[in-house]
Order: C-alpha cells, then structure tokens, then sequence
C-alpha cells in the first residue's frame, strides 16, 4: 500500500462548470449569490444543463460538453452531490470543488459563506488537490467505476448469498451473508464504517474487502494493496445486486464473475492547504467527546 500525494494546482483558474444539488430548485438564490463571488474574481461560471433547468434558467450545457469547456468544476450540495459529479465525470479529470450547503462533509470542505476568503486563496495558489483511488469491476462485458465503493448484495431479504472470492486468480474467502462490500479508502466513512468496517486514511491505496451481515463470526474485513485483481464469483441461483456508490445498480446472474481492480484515473478534489482528515474524523465522529 502506498500513499498518494501531489503538488498538482490548477493551469488555469478562468471557467468553471457548476452542477446543483438534483431536485433542489429552492438553491436557486445561493446559486445566485455564488455565481457573483465567482464572477468578482474573475471565474466565469458555466451551469450544467440538468441544474440550468432545475431552477428555471434557460441556459447550460449538458455534462459532457461543460467539461470540454471548463477548467474545474463545483458541485453545490452535499458529499453524494460530489460523488455523483466525480463520477460522472471521470474520463475528463477534472478537479472538482465541493460547497456544501449545510454542515462540512467528509468530501466537500467549503461552506458557502467561506467561499469569497477560499476563492482568494484559490487564486494566490493556495489550496490543494488531493488525488482519491477510484475502484472500477468488469462484469458481463460491462465496466463500472465508482469513488466510495461496490457493493455485491443480494436480490432478496429472505435468503443469504454465497460468494467465492479469489485473489490474482488464487481462492481465498467464500462469502455467506448479505454480501460484500469492496471500498476504496474514500469509501471507508460511508457504508463500509457502519458494517464495522475499518477507517483507511483517503490518500492511501487499497482495497477493503468488508463482509455485510456475515453468516460465519470468522470472517472479518480485510485491508488490501491496490495492485491486485479481486474476484468474486457469485454462487446463488437468484443472482444478485450489484450497488455503484449507492447511486446505480446492475443485476447479475448465478455463476457471474465480478473483477475488481484499481481505476486507470484517479478523483481529483480541490480542498483547503488546512484541511486535515483526523479532525474531520474528530467532528463528524465524535471522537474525544
């Protein structure tokens, strides 16, 4: 396992694309007001086609084209606002800035009434990127990429799964429970954390292989290097789920083979040089209280 760290800054801080929080149209006004803070530094924003008709606006680009166009984009809403626009927008690269609308996520770190001081910053040249692992499976001749995780669950609440796990071609685990979850180090604080799964600092890269609901006391979650290939076969005659980030799903069959590895490209976010991952832990958690 090796740590991802980065120096990288933005070549050009001129055009952002910007993607709103879905069925929110009542954001419409803060979206106003954070068009103007970026304008009064000279950052022309670009509103993404869904979000442009959300509010009412005619105006937009679907997403596709606005990440031709831009230099970075911000998703205004919560952290599954980010995640979905990281995912969505992965085969461009692009860093992402996250403002969130109430209280500071584990992803988005910039609150709307600090984004006047954070956009002065961002335009000295301080602020960081940090690139985040992002996990992809190939399964029926499809390929999925997600930013948290992948979980492998099953089609009904009446009965357990069972999964036959392999690891560079090598058999190691059957599974017997609800499923599995496959986390990347980002993904360690959402569904992963409350299975009891184990906090990986979000730089790192590994996989976390996390039973849910497991029929055996024995199995236990693992932390794995992301040079890897992890296989799964699935061993169920009513097939089972396959849920990306929590946002889409796949259905496979009994006997389907479901391959794990690293993504080619990795999650940039732009974040605050005084943004710290222990006191993220410490506020949303509760820690030392």
């Amino acid at each position: 396992m090796k740590l991802t760290t980065s120096n990288e800054k933005l070549d050009s801080i001129k055009k952002a694309g910007i993607v709103l929080k879905p069925e929110s149209p009542e954001i419409k006004d803060e979206y106003l007001k954070i068009k103007n803070c970026f304008n009064q530094y000279g950052i022309e924003l670009i509103l993404e086609k869904n979000s442009a008709k959300m509010i009412g606006l005619d105006e937009g680009l679907i997403l596709k084209d606005l990440c031709d166009e831009v230099d970075f984009l911000v998703s205004i809403g919560g952290d599954g606002t980010l995640l979905s626009v990281v995912r969505n927008s992965f085969e461009f690269s692009l860093p992402i800035l996250g403002i969130h609308m109430g209280t500071l996520g584990f992803l988005t770190d910039v609150l709307v009434e600090e984004l006047d001081p954070f956009l002065n910053d961002l335009k000295k040249g301080n602020y960081k990127i940090d690139n985040r692992m992002m996990v992809e499976c190939h399964v029926d001749n499809k390929c999925f990429v997600a930013f948290n995780d992948i979980v492998i669950s099953r089609k009904t609440v009446s009965s357990m799964i069972k999964i036959k796990a392999k690891i560079n071609g090598i058999s190691f685990n059957s599974y017997h429970g609800d499923g599995v979850i496959i986390s990347t180090p980002t993904g360690s604080t959402a569904y992963n954390l409350s299975v009891g799964g184990p906090i990986v600092y979000p730089l790192t890269e590994a996989f976390i292989i996390t039973p849910v609901a497991s029929h055996s006391l024995t199995q236990r979650p693992l932390v794995m290097p992301a040079d890897i290939e992890i296989e799964f076969k699935i061993k169920d005659v009513q097939g089972a789920v396959l849920l990306i980030d929590g946002q889409d799903s796949y259905e496979v069959d009994d006997g389907a083979v479901i391959k794990f590895k690293i993504a080619n490209k990795k999650a940039k976010l732009i974040h605050k040089t005084k943004r710290n991952f222990f006191e993220v832990l410490n506020d949303k958690l509760g820690w030392g209280n």
